[in-house]
C-alpha cells in the first residue's frame, strides 16, 4: 500500500471511529497508525465515565413490564414470564405492536397466566413511545427489528425505564456512544439481552473456568452458523423481510452476540481484560443469491459474504475467532470452544479434553462417562436451581431464554447489578461496524475504542457467578 492509499484508509477509518483526521497527518505510515490508535483510544475514554459498572437501582418487588414487538421474538419472550408472574415476581402491563393481530394473539396467552391481560398498543410506528411513557413502566422489553434499538433504548431510558433489548443495541459506533452517554446519564439499566450467555453448556464451562478446571483461558471460538435463508427470504416470518435488507448492502458480522457473550464471559473482558483490536474478512457471496434465485425476492445479489470470521485480539494477549454464516446449508453451531493450559472445550457436539498432569496425556476428549462426571460436579448452581421450571417449559431455546428473564427480574426485585451490563452491551454490538470497516479495508486491523471508560482494568468476578437469587 503506498501512503496516499494509506492515509486515505486511515482517514476514512478515524472519521468511523470519531477521530479528528488531523490527527493522523504524520510523516509515515506507522507513525499515521500510531497515532490513529492512540487517539481513538484517548476519545474512547473521555466519553465514558465507567460509571454503569456495578450500577444497582432501588428494588422493585414486583417489576412492571411493557413489551415492545410481538413478533417472533417478542411471542416467545413472554412465555418466559409464567413463573415469574405466578410468583407475582413481575407484571407485564402493556402489548406494543404495529400489528393488532400480533397484540392480541399475545393478549390472550398472557391472560392465561395473568388474567386481566395487558393494555395493548399497535396501528403506527410511535405507538411504542406510549409504552414507555407510562408511569407504571419499570423495565421495557425491546424485540423489534434491529434499526429501531438504539432509538427505542434511548428514549426508554430518557423516560425514566431500565431496558432490556434483543441484539445488536446498537449498529453504528455513534449509536454505541449514545447510549452510553444516556445510560451513565439517567443511571439505568440498558441490557444486551443474550440468552446463550444463560444456556446451560456455557454456564458449566464457566463455572470450570471459575473453579480453574481450565487454568489459563488463551483462546476461544464462538459463532453464529445458522441457516436462515428460507427465514429471511418468505413473504413474513420477518415482517417486510427486514432482515434480508441488511444483506443486501452491508458486509461483516451482524449477530455477535450468541458467540462473542459467552467467550467474553469466560476472558472476563470488562473484568481484567479487554478486546484491543480485530481484523475481519468475508468470503464471497454465493448461497443466498442461489436460494435467492428461486424465490420472488427481487434482489438477486448480496453485498454481505456467505462467511464472515473476525479475529480479536485482546490486552492481555488472548485471541477470540468469531464467525458469522446464515446462508450456507449446514448444520447450526455455534462453537463454543475454549482453550486453556489444563483444558479445551469445544461444542456441538460438546466435548471435554483434561490435560493436567492427574490423567494420562493423550489426544482423546474425555468418555462419556468421564464428561457426565465433569458435567455433575461443575453444573452451574443457577441451573441447579431453576432445573425444575427449566425442564416444564418446552420452549425457550431450551431453558436459556427462561434462565435469562428470570435473572434480569431478579436482579431488579433485589436491586442488584445486572450479570449483562451497559459496557458489555456496547462492546458486543460495536464489533459488528468495526468488523464492516476491517471488511471494507481489505483486513485493515481495527482498533476497538474502550467503551468502559478505563473500568476494564479492575479485575472483578462475573456477576453471573454471584449468590444465587
Amino acid at each position: 500500500m503506498n501512503r496516499k492509499d494509506f492515509l486515505n484508509l486511515s482517514t476514512r477509518a478515524a472519521i468511523f471511529l470519531g477521530v479528528s483526521p488531523a490527527l493522523i497527518g504524520c510523516k509515515n505510515e506507522e507513525d499515521a497508525k500510531i497515532e490513529a490508535d492512540k487517539a481513538s483510544e484517548m476519545l474512547a475514554v473521555s466519553k465514558a465515565m465507567g460509571t454503569a459498572v456495578g450500577l444497582t437501582s432501588e428494588p422493585i418487588p414486583k417489576v412492571k413490564v411493557g413489551m415492545i414487538g410481538m413478533g417472533n421474538r417478542g411471542s416467545v419472550l413472554i412465555q418466559m414470564f409464567e413463573y415469574l408472574i405466578k410468583n407475582n415476581y413481575a407484571e407485564i402491563v402493556a402489548l406494543s405492536d404495529l400489528k393488532e393481530d400480533k397484540v392480541n394473539k399475545n393478549n390472550e396467552y398472557l391472560k392465561t397466566i395473568q388474567p386481566k391481560g395487558a393494555d395493548l398498543y399497535f396501528g403506527n410506528d410511535t405507538e411504542w413511545k406510549k409504552v414507555a411513557d407510562r408511569d407504571d413502566v419499570d423495565l421495557l422489553i425491546i424485540a423489534t427489528p434491529w434499526n429501531y434499538h438504539t432509538e427505542m433504548c434511548v428514549y426508554g431510558m430518557e423516560k425514566g425505564k431500565h431496558v432490556g433489548c434483543e441484539q445488536p443495541l446498537a449498529m453504528t459506533l455513534e449509536d454505541c456512544w449514545k447510549l452510553i452517554e444516556v445510560a451513565e446519564r439517567t443511571k439505568k439499566h440498558c441490557m444486551y439481552m443474550e440468552n446463550c450467555c444463560y444456556n446451560g453448556e456455557e454456564l458449566w464451562v464457566l463455572n470450570m473456568i471459575n473453579e480453574g478446571v481450565f487454568g489459563d483461558v488463551n483462546h476461544a471460538e464462538g459463532a453464529y452458523i445458522h441457516d436462515l435463508r428460507k427465514h429471511m427470504l418468505h413473504d413474513t416470518y420477518y415482517e417486510n423481510q427486514w432482515r434480508i435488507k441488511h444483506h443486501e448492502v452491508k458486509n461483516g458480522n451482524f449477530y455477535t452476540g450468541h458467540g462473542l457473550g459467552p467467550v467474553s464471559f469466560y476472558m472476563d473482558i470488562g473484568r481484567g481484560d479487554n478486546y484491543d483490536y480485530l481484523v475481519s474478512m468475508s468470503s464471497k457471496e454465493q448461497s443466498l443469491s442461489e436460494a435467492a434465485k428461486n424465490s420472488d425476492y427481487p434482489v438477486k445479489k448480496f453485498a454481505c459474504g456467505d462467511m464472515n470470521t473476525t479475529l480479536i485480539k485482546t490486552k492481555l494477549g488472548r485471541t477470540i475467532m468469531l464467525q458469522f454464516d446464515t446462508h450456507t446449508g449446514r448444520p447450526y453451531s455455534r462453537l463454543n470452544t475454549v482453550t486453556g493450559t489444563k483444558a479445551v472445550h469445544q461444542g456441538y457436539p460438546s466435548r471435554l479434553y483434561i490435560g493436567h498432569e492427574e490423567l494420562q496425556w493423550g489426544h482423546r476428549w474425555l468418555s462419556d462417562e468421564k464428561y457426565k462426571e465433569y458435567r455433575d460436579t461443575y453444573d452451574h448452581p443457577l441451573w441447579k436451581k431453576l432445573r425444575e421450571q427449566i425442564d416444564a417449559k418446552a420452549v425457550g431455546h431450551g431453558g436459556m431464554d427462561f434462565v435469562m428473564i428470570y435473572r434480569l427480574i431478579r436482579c431488579l426485585n433485589q436491586g442488584l447489578p445486572l450479570d449483562i451490563n451497559l459496557y458489555d452491551s456496547v462492546l458486543w454490538s460495536a464489533i459488528t461496524p468495526l468488523s464492516e470497516l476491517s471488511v471494507s479495508n481489505e483486513s485493515q486491523r481495527t482498533v476497538i475504542p474502550d467503551f468502559t471508560g478505563g473500568t476494564w482494568k479492575t479485575p472483578r468476578k462475573n456477576e453471573v457467578l454471584r449468590e444465587i437469587i
